[in-house]
C-alpha cells in the first residue's frame, strides 16, 4: 500500500488487520478481482476501502469507483470508513441512496466526486437521469453480495455493471456466496481470486449461540424471561415481518423508554434517528426486521435475539454476525426462539455453521402448555446480572 494509505491506517487507530483484510487486501492491491467470503464484523469495508483508494487518480473529480450496498444504513457506513481511511487525500464522496433528496445528491455528483456508493435503484435513477456516469469507472465493489440479490437487486446490479468499463476492477463481499452469487460473478468477474474465511461458520469463538423452544403463543413471555436473566448490555431482536415489528415494539414501548424499531416502512430520517441513538447507547433495545438489519454495525450489541427463526440459514448468518463484533472485547450471545413445528428450519442452521446449538435454559418460565416434559440444557455461559438493566428486573410477560 502506498504511505498515504499506511498513515490513514494509523491515524484511524488500526493496529493489527483482521483474517480478512490481511488476506484480502494484499492481492486486491494488485488490482484483479476477488471474491471475499466471512461474516460480517469481520472488518470487510476496511478491506475493500484500501485497495479501492489506491486506483483512484485524486488530480480530476469524476466516478472512479462505485460501491453498491443493500441498504441506506449500509451506505453510510461504507461511506464514513471511505471518509476515515482517506482523510489525508482530497476525497469527494456521494451518497446515492432513496429516501433523501434527489436534488442534493445530483448536487454532489455535478460537483464532483471520486467515490460513488448506493443502493442499486437510486443509482439506476440517477444513470438514466444522465447525471451519473460510469464510464470511467475503475473499481466496482459490491458488499453484502448475497442480500442485494435476496431482495431482488440482481437486474439492477446487472445493468450497472453493463454501464462500467470492460478493464475494471471488481471485488465482491460477501458473508456467504450460494449459487445466485456464483453466477454473478462467473458472468460478471475476470479469473477472480477466492478469499474464503467462512468455512468454519459462524465465529464460535466470538458468539455463544443457543436456541429455545417454545410454544408460538408464548414466544413473548419467553422473551422477556430472557431478558431478565440476560440483562443485556445492547440488544437487538430479529422479526420476520414488519408487522411483526410494530406489534413487539408496541407491546414493550408500553413499559420501556429505551426501545425502538426499524423496518423499511419507516421513513429514512426516522431510521437514520433511530440508529444514531442505538449507537450512542440512548437505546438498549431495538427491534428489526433483516431489510435493515444488515446496516446495523454496532460494536456494543451484547445479544441477538432471534424471535422469528429466519426462513432461510443464510440470514442467520447475517442476523448474529450483529453481535461478537470486531472492536469488541467480549462475547456476543445469540438465542433463537423455535416452535415445534420449525425443528427444520433449526437443522439447516445448524448444518450450515456446522455446529449442534444447546438450549437455553429459561429457568422458572414454562414455555409449553402442555405436552411431554422438556429436556433442560444448562447453558455453557454463566448469566451475569453485572449490567444494570433494571427496567426488565419488573417487565410482565403479560
Amino acid at each position: 500500500m502506498s504511505s498515504e494509505s499506511l498513515e490513514a491506517v494509523r491515524n484511524v487507530g488500526y493496529e493489527t488487520p483482521s483474517p480478512i483484510q490481511a488476506a484480502f487486501i494484499p492481492v486486491a492491491v494488485k488490482g484483479g478481482d476477488v471474491i471475499g467470503q466471512a461474516r460480517t464484523g469481520t472488518g470487510k469495508t476496511a478491506a475493500f476501502t484500501l485497495p479501492l483508494l489506491e486506483q483512484i487518480d485524486f488530480s480530476t473529480a469524476y466516478p472512479q469507483a462505485i460501491v453498491l450496498v443493500p441498504t441506506r444504513e449500509l451506505c453510510e457506513q461504507v461511506a464514513q470508513e471511505c471518509r476515515r481511511l482517506s482523510s489525508n487525500r482530497p476525497c469527494r464522496t456521494a451518497v446515492i441512496v432513496g429516501g433523501r433528496p434527489l436534488r442534493d445528491q445530483i448536487h454532489d455528483l455535478e460537483r464532483g466526486v471520486h467515490v460513488v456508493i448506493g443502493t442499486p435503484g437510486r443509482v439506476i435513477d440517477l444513470i438514466s437521469r444522465r447525471v451519473l456516469h460510469l464510464d470511467r469507472v475503475k473499481v466496482v465493489v459490491l458488499d453484502e453480495a448475497d442480500r442485494m440479490l435476496d431482495i431482488g437487486f440482481r437486474p439492477d446490479i446487472e445493468k450497472i455493471l453493463r454501464r462500467c468499463p470492460a478493464e475494471r476492477q471488481t471485488m465482491l463481499l460477501s458473508a456467504t456466496v450460494p449459487p445466485p452469487v456464483e453466477r454473478l460473478a462467473q458472468r460478471y468477474m475476470r479469473n477472480p481470486d477466492n478469499i474464503d474465511l467462512s468455512s468454519d461458520g459462524v465465529a464460535v469463538d466470538t458468539i455463544d449461540q443457543y436456541y429455545v423452544t417454545v410454544d408460538d403463543d408464548r414466544k413473548f413471555g419467553a422473551l422477556v424471561r430472557i431478558l431478565q436473566l440476560e440483562r443485556p448490555n445492547q440488544v437487538l431482536v430479529f422479526t420476520r415481518t414488519k408487522r411483526g415489528s410494530d406489534k413487539l415494539y408496541h407491546r414493550f414501548a408500553r413499559k420501556l423508554g429505551n426501545v425502538a424499531m426499524m423496518h423499511g416502512d419507516l421513513q429514512q430520517s426516522v431510521r437514520e434517528r433511530t440508529l444514531q441513538k442505538f449507537r450512542d447507547g440512548k437505546l438498549r433495545m431495538l427491534i428489526a426486521t433483516d431489510v435493515v438489519g444488515r446496516g446495523i454495525d454496532v460494536s456494543t450489541v451484547s445479544h441477538i435475539i432471534n424471535y422469528d427463526i429466519p426462513e432461510y440459514h443464510d440470514d442467520y448468518v447475517h442476523r448474529v454476525g450483529r453481535t461478537g463484533r470486531l472492536s469488541s472485547s467480549e462475547k456476543g450471545v445469540a438465542i433463537t426462539l423455535v416452535t415445534k413445528e420449525q425443528g427444520e428450519l433449526l437443522t439447516a442452521i445448524e448444518m450450515r455453521i456446522n455446529k449442534m446449538l444447546p438450549e437455553y435454559d429459561l429457568r422458572g418460565f414454562e414455555a409449553f402448555r402442555a405436552g411431554p416434559a422438556r429436556k433442560h440444557v444448562e447453558p455453557q455461559r454463566q448469566v451475569t446480572h453485572e449490567i444494570d438493566f433494571p427496567e426488565f428486573s419488573d417487565l410482565s410477560v403479560a
